[in-house]
C-alpha cells in the first residue's frame, strides 16, 4: 500500500525509471538499487521525481547475480520491483554467459534473498511477451495460435545464432526459474510476472537526440530518420506510462498475487508498423518538413497474435493505442532536437 517500502532494480533503464516515477507519485518510499553510485545524481535531477526525493533512497548492489546480493537492500522491504536485466546490445561473442545466465542469476538471486526476509509480501518482476512466445513465431513464422499469460514456452539451449535470440531464451528461463522456485520453495510471499510487449514512450533519462534513438523507441523513430529496415518485428507495442502502471498496481494485495499478466495494444490483431509516418505526416507536420523527422524509412510487420484482454480487464482501463504511444516518442524527439539546437545556438 503507498506509505510502504519498495525496492526496486534497474531503475536508470527505460521502463524502470518510468515505474520509479510512478511508485514515488503514487506515494510509496522506493529504494532504488543501482549498479554505479554516480547514477544517483542524474536520477535526482530529473524534474518528474523533484517532488519526491524525502521519500527516495539508493543502495549499490554491484553484482547482482551473486548470491545474497540484495540480503541488506531488502531489509524492512514489503514490496519487490525487480525490472534489471541484461541487454542483448551487451551480448558480445559468450551470449549465453553474458545475457542468459545473468538474467536467470539475477532473478534467483532477489528471490533466494526474499526468502530470509519476513516483510516482503510480493514481488514484482519484470518479464516480457518473449517469454510466452515461441521464437519461431517472434521471428515471423505464421501461426493461428494466440499467446497471453498462460502460454507456456519450452527452455531453449544454446548456443544462440543471435544476441536477440540469447534475450528471447532469458526471459523464457527467467520465467521458468521463478515458477520453478515458486512451487518448490513455497515462500510466504507471492509473485506476478508483467509482460510487455515493445515499450514505446518518452525516457525522461534520455536527454539528447541521439540518447532517444535507442531500446524499443529506436523501432519508432528510426523509420522517421529514414531507416530502412530489411528485418520485420512483431506488430506489438505498448505505451510506458501503462507498462508502468502495471508494475505499481500489481502490488495492491487486494489482486491475488502468483498470476501474471501480459501488457499489448491494439488487441489481439496489434498494429502495422508502417502506419507510423503516416501519424507523424498528420500530427507534425512543420517537423517533417523541416527535415527533423523527414520519414521515408520503413519497417516491415510480423503477425501474431498477442492477447491482453485479461490484463485490461481485471485493472479495468484500456491500453492506450498507436496513435498516442506515436504522437508521445515523436513530440519527445522533436523537443530534444530543438533543445540541442538552441544551446548551440546560446554556445
Amino acid at each position: 500500500m503507498p506509505g510502504d517500502l519498495i525496492l526496486l532494480t534497474g531503475g536508470t533503464g527505460h521502463i524502470g525509471f518510468a515505474t520509479l516515477s510512478y511508485a514515488l507519485n503514487a506515494g510509496y518510499h522506493v529504494r532504488a538499487s543501482i549498479r554505479r553510485p554516480e547514477s544517483v545524481k542524474e536520477m535526482k535531477a530529473a524534474p518528474s521525481i523533484q517532488p519526491f526525493l524525502q521519500n527516495l533512497s539508493f543502495v549499490t548492489v554491484e553484482d547482482i547475480t551473486k548470491d545474497g546480493a540484495f540480503d541488506e537492500a531488502l531489509k524492512d522491504v514489503v514490496y519487490v520491483i525487480h525490472l534489471a536485466s541484461p541487454l542483448a546490445k551487451n551480448a558480445g561473442d559468450d551470449m549465453e554467459n553474458n545475457v542468459v545466465q545473468p538474467a536467470i542469476r539475477g532473478t534467483m538471486s532477489m528471490l533466494e534473498s526474499a526468502l530470509k526476509v519476513p516483510s516482503v509480501e510480493r514481488i514484482v518482476i519484470t518479464s516480457s511477451e518473449a517469454a510466452v512466445i515461441p521464437v519461431m513465431a517472434m521471428a515471423g513464422k505464421p501461426t493461428d495460435e494466440v499467446f497471453d499469460q498462460n502460454s507456456v514456452v519450452p527452455k531453449p539451449s544454446g548456443p544462440y545464432p543471435n544476441p536477440f535470440a540469447a534475450y528471447i531464451a532469458s526471459k523464457v528461463l527467467s520465467l521458468h526459474a521463478t515458477q520453478d522456485f515458486m512451487k518448490e520453495k513455497s515462500p510466504s510471499f507471492t509473485v506476478i510476472n508483467i509482460m510487455p510487449s515493445f515499450v514505446w514512450g518518452k525516457n525522461e533519462l534520455a536527454t539528447t537526440p541521439k540518447a532517444a534513438v535507442s531500446g524499443s523507441n529506436a523501432r519508432v523513430l528510426e523509420p522517421l530518420l529514414g531507416v530502412k529496415s530489411p528485418m520485420g518485428l512483431p506488430g506489438t507495442t505498448v505505451h510506458i506510462d501503462d507498462v508502468a502502471m502495471l508494475h505499481v498496481e500489481a502490488l495492491n494485495p487486494k489482486l491475488q498475487g502468483n498470476q501474471d499478466f501480459t501488457a499489448n495494444s491494439e488487441g489481439i490483431e496489434g498494429l502495422e508498423w508502417n502506419d507510423v509516418p503516416e501519424i507523424v505526416a498528420r500530427k507534425f507536420p512543420e517537423a517533417v518538413k523541416s527535415g527533423i523527422l523527414p520519414l521515408g524509412g520503413s519497417q516491415p510487420t510480423l503477425r501474431l497474435k498477442y492477447d491482453a484482454s485479461h490484463t485490461e480487464k481485471v485493472f479495468d482501463f484500456k491500453f492506450k493505442g498507436l496513435e498516442e504511444q506515436v504522437t508521445n516518442v515523436a513530440g519527445w524527439y522533436i523537443e530534444l532536437v530543438e533543445k540541442e539546437k538552441m544551446g548551440q545556438a546560446k554556445a
